[in-house]
């Protein structure tokens, strides 16, 4: 039975298995646990057997079954998970790369159900979804209590079909309305390679599927030949993927083994270091890193190998902070277990599981008009009461909320101008004796 490994949070526009296969050793547990174990399981069969008898209706088996799986994975943590035949049929239809969606990686965070990233070129790119709303209500109905995989259903559908969000804005205290229509998502992962100013090239890097880092080097290849002094690597809003991919991209930017990433789990086998296994074609060349808070799990990665070798500088904002690897497991019945098993580390051991990875050089995004700092919305318990008590009237309900893409983007200006100072500065540092 093959399992697969994850980094990537759910996600409704693009989801991703990884390419490597893991085997899973067998550890005996204590025999004290076991017994544990089995007391417990003659408390679950006591209620099992009295749901079977004296409820209303007589249940389905299955159905009894498939809801005790999905209660025990939700009990431990946001991204461990059971997926019935069909849910994991739609999970290995989204590796295919074309699918009807949003275009929205999810993730819940403090009890609410929270936008990481919206995905370039998508309904939900273009409605001016932004990292950290909270989705308050799908088609008019409180997302209290849902889990990853209920929210995946309800987003997800045929493309050209419409869903209604109700949106609130970090650090804002009026629900938005949104209506979206599904479209087929296609994801390329290498958004934009160009020059930005005279050899200073920009490559924004949008998730990390199979092919992005055959890409990646292709782009930095054609980038290389114009004589780069300065490169901008975009991983904002980069919601992650593949651990080898990411690997392998860590490898074009380091030294021949330089380590990128660990990984520790409870068994032997989960306990992994990756390391590059070549000199990066572009290891010598300046380098800034763009980050903010939606860059998570694979993409972190990246941002950590970089941050932790002194190979170049992060910029912008503290990353999400998901650093947990999550293993399938298929089941007989077409069924599958998404389990967290390891959690990952950079090259110097820090943990970014929900620390995130602090940029080198702090620019917040500016959004004009500045209003100074916002206030902290309502937790999940206060938003949810406060909208069951006292409606709120949604502004606009019309469709589009404020888009930030299309306002200056003073993150990529001081990035620019970093890497013109490190220019002048090395320049210098020739001709000194």
């Amino acid at each position: 039975m093959k399992q697969r490994r994850w980094l990537t949070t759910v996600a409704i526009a693009l989801a991703f298995v990884a390419g490597q296969a893991v085997t899973s050793g067998a550890k005996r547990a204590p025999a004290d646990t076991n017994e544990e174990l089995y007391k417990e399981l003659e408390l679950f069969e006591h209620a099992l057997s009295i749901v079977r008898s004296d409820y209303v209706e007589e249940p389905e088996a299955k159905q009894l079954i498939y809801g005790a799986l999905k209660g025990m994975l939700a009990t431990l943590d946001p991204y461990s998970q059971f997926m019935d035949p069909d849910s994991y049929s739609e999970l290995k239809v989204e590796t295919e790369g074309e699918f009807g969606g949003l275009g929205i990686e999810i993730t819940i965070k403090d009890d609410l159900l929270t936008i990481i990233a919206p995905i370039d070129d998508t309904p939900a790119f273009h409605a001016g979804l932004l990292p950290g709303d909270r989705i308050v209500k799908i088609d008019g109905q409180l997302t209290r209590g849902i889990t990853l995989m209920e929210a995946v259903k309800k987003l997800r559908g045929k493309p050209n079909t419409k869903v209604g969000l109700t949106v609130l804005h970090e650090g804002d205290s009026k629900l938005i309305d949104v209506s979206l229509e599904r479209a087929i998502i296609k994801i390329q992962s290498i958004r934009e390679a160009s020059l930005v100013e005279a050899q200073i090239a920009y490559v924004r890097v949008s998730d990390f599927r199979e092919n992005t880092t055959k890409d990646l080097e292709a782009a930095l290849a054609t980038l290389q030949g114009q004589a780069l002094d300065g490169l901008i690597l975009d991983l904002r809003n980069n919601p992650g993927g593949l651990l080898d991919v990411a690997v392998s991209v860590s490898e074009l930017f380091l030294k021949r083994h330089q380590t990128i990433v660990t990984t520790k789990g409870r068994l032997r086998n989960q306990n992994l270091e990756f390391a590059s296994r070549i000199d990066g074609p572009a290891n010598a060349v300046p380098l800034v890193v763009l980050i903010n808070e939606g860059s998570a799990s694979a993409s972190e990665i990246v941002a950590g190998a970089v941050q932790d070798h002194h190979r170049g500088i992060l910029l912008g904002t503290k990353s999400h902070g998901k650093g947990s690897v999550q293993t399938i497991f298929p089941l007989r019945d077409g069924s599958a277990l998404r389990l967290t098993t390891s959690k990952w580390f950079t090259p110097s051991g820090r943990p970014i599981h929900g620390e995130g990875i602090t940029p080198d050089v702090d620019v917040p995004f500016e959004r004009p008009p500045a209003a100074g700092e916002k206030p902290k919305g309502p937790d999940a318990a206060e938003l949810f009461d406060q909208i069951e008590s006292t409606p709120q009237s949604p502004e606009e309900p019309s469709g589009q909320a404020p888009s930030a893409k299309k306002r200056a983007d003073n993150q990529l200006a001081r990035a620019v101008d970093l890497l013109k100072g490190l220019k002048v500065y090395q320049g210098r540092e020739r001709v000194t004796p």
